[in-house]
Order: structure tokens, then sequence, then C-alpha cells
């Protein structure tokens, strides 16, 4: 593995949603999240998780180091157990691990072993126990930029899915479809969506943090490359468009002391607050826009003017290679610059 990172970074990030459903609620019949003050569209931060690692999954084939630990539908606790096996540490009867030493050796390979982890952390107490890891990487609650229309439309399936209890056999199932009125066979269904949402995302990395975890330069390109494509990746009815929009805003700090050392525990710590940063990036509809439909409705100006001493500033596109690109200090098209 690389060496972790030395700069602290904060990110903003802004993505679509075109008549889909960004993010259901489970709590409210899973209706698109609002807040129910202001009508704004959140978008949960475990629901942006979730993707990147689905697209880092799918490019890396999900294999050391570039392994997912919090896959769809498994049992945590067997990669943990894993841990214990492979490095010869072993658990007590009650299946967890003897000591502390056992505990930090299983996390040790689970860092080593899966990209969320040493990315997000993740807790690994649950049985074999591997311990608990705090990640670099950070995500906050998604917003959107305005107001967003929920709306739950009926739809029409033209069949059924009906158990029928004294049907033994495919021939029993043909026999009851062909006793029943057409009327029976169809039934009715619901659609939650957003007919548009420009959603505004915040992140924050923590060399600190990713000296325990070992993320590496390597672990922060493809970072930028799944959080650029994370929805390219994750098509659905239900999802609508969804589209990350270029560029992906970065702010590196690397310091401004003319001495070496003391330059270096600067870009680690840090030389601005996170959101005095975040309040350069300005998104607001364009004049004349009510209801805005598309991405174009929306003018994005970044103040670089503002920009603090010791910041650098980056805006992550495209490459040429389809991976994700880091621009430094030259905004892109699209982007007004004051």
């Amino acid at each position: 593995m690389n060496s972790s990172i030395t700069n602290r970074y904060e990110f903003l990030y802004l993505f679509d949603c075109e008549n889909g459903n960004p993010n259901g609620d489970p709590d409210a019949g899973n209706a698109p999240r609002i807040d129910p003050e202001d009508l704004h569209g959140l978008v949960s931060d475990v629901a942006v998780k979730r993707r990147i690692r689905n697209y880092v999954q799918a490019a890396r084939g999900n294999q050391a180091p570039y392994a997912i630990f919090v896959e769809h539908a498994t049992n945590l606790n067997r990669p943990i157990m894993r841990a214990h096996e492979e490095m010869q540490t072993g658990v007590d009867p009650g299946g967890k691990a003897a000591n502390k030493a056992n505990v930090a050796a299983a996390q040790q390979w689970m860092t080593q072993t899966f990209f969320d982890v040493r990315t997000f952390g993740a807790v690994m107490s649950t049985g074999p126990n591997a311990g608990q890891v705090r990640g670099p990487v950070q995500i906050a609650f998604s917003r959107s930029v305005d107001p967003v229309l929920p709306l739950d439309l009926s739809i029409t399936r033209m069949a059924v899915a009906e158990t029928v209890k004294e049907a033994k056999t495919s021939a029993d199932y043909l026999q009851w479809e062909e006793a029943q009125p057409e009327d029976k066979l169809r039934t009715m269904g619901r659609k939650s969506l957003i007919p548009y949402g420009l959603y505004l995302g915040k992140g924050f990395l923590s060399a600190h943090l990713s000296q325990g975890t070992g993320f590496s330069e390597e672990d922060l390109s493809l970072f930028w490359e799944a959080l650029l494509k994370m929805y390219e990746m994750d098509r659905s009815a239900s999802k609508g468009l969804m589209s990350v929009r270029e560029p992906i805003f970065v702010f590196k700090h690397v310091g401004t002391d003319t001495n070496a050392e003391q330059r270096v525990r600067q870009a680690m710590l840090g030389c601005a607050p996170a959101h005095k940063l975040f309040d350069l990036v300005h998104v607001e509809k364009r004049p004349g826009v009510e209801s805005p439909r598309r991405f174009s409705d929306y003018e994005v100006t970044f103040h670089q003017s503002r920009l603090p001493r010791g910041v650098q500033m980056g805006f992550v596109v495209t490459g040429d290679d389809g991976g994700a690109s880091v621009q430094w200090d030259q905004a892109p098209e699209g982007v007004t610059v004051d």
C-alpha cells in the first residue's frame, strides 16, 4: 500500500435528479426525503456512500485492496472472522477476539483489504471483533438548492403476483388464471418522484485520520472517480436520470509557512474553516427561471478572489481516459469565476 495522504481536503459537489426519487424515506412510504419546514430535498450520506461503494466494487472487481466490506445482503461478521483467520489470531469459544492485540491485527487486515473501511471507517466489533475505525472521508446530508415537489403517481401493472394456496404446479396456476376475470389479473401501484432537483453535497477528508487507515493518494484518485461517476453505474427507473455535475470543487490545504516542517503541519490541520470555503461556491437560478427543470437553469459562481492563503483550489472533471482528473487553479467551462 502507498503512504497515507498528508493534506486536509474539503469538497463540494452538485448532482441532480430528473423525474425520479433521489433518496426514498422508509418512514414516509419511500417518498423523496424533504425538509418539512422549507420543502428542500434531502439525500442521506449513506445513500451517497452506497453508490460510491457500488462503483468501486464494479470498477475494481471487489478484490483486495479495493474490496468492499459493506456489501449488499451479506453478514458483516463473515469478513471480520476471515480477518482473524488470515492473521491467525484466533477467537475465544464465544466467537470473540481473545485480546487487544488480536483485535488490532484483524483491524489491520481489514483496512488493507477493504477500500470502504480505509475511506469511511467501519464498526467491526459486532461479532468476532476487529474494533472500530473512524474513516478520513466524511460526507454530510445533501440538500437541494431550491424546494422540490414530491409527486405520488399511480401506475398500473398488467399482471398480479398472488399466492394461490391450492396451486401445487405451474399447471395449477394456469388453471387458476383462466378462471379469473381479466380485471382481476392486473393491479395498481404507486411511484414517488420529483420533477427536478439540483442537490449540493459537502464532504471532508482528514489527513490525520488517514494515518490510522492508510488512505492513500491512489485511494483518493479512485474516490474522486467514484464520486464523479457514481450514478453512471447505478441506473434504475425509480431514480430517473441522476447525474453528478462537473466539476467537483476540491479545497486542498497546502500551508503558508516558509518552514517546511511547519508547512506540513499546516497542510494536515488546515488553513481555513470548512464553512468559509464552502461559501466560495454560489449556486442560484438564472434570472427569469421560476421552476427549474434542468441544470442549465442554474448558474454556478466560484468566488476565487476570496480564496484564503494556504488553500489550493482544484476541479474534478472527466479525464481523457474516462476516469477523473483534477485541474488545479483553473476553473473549467460552465463555472463563473470572480
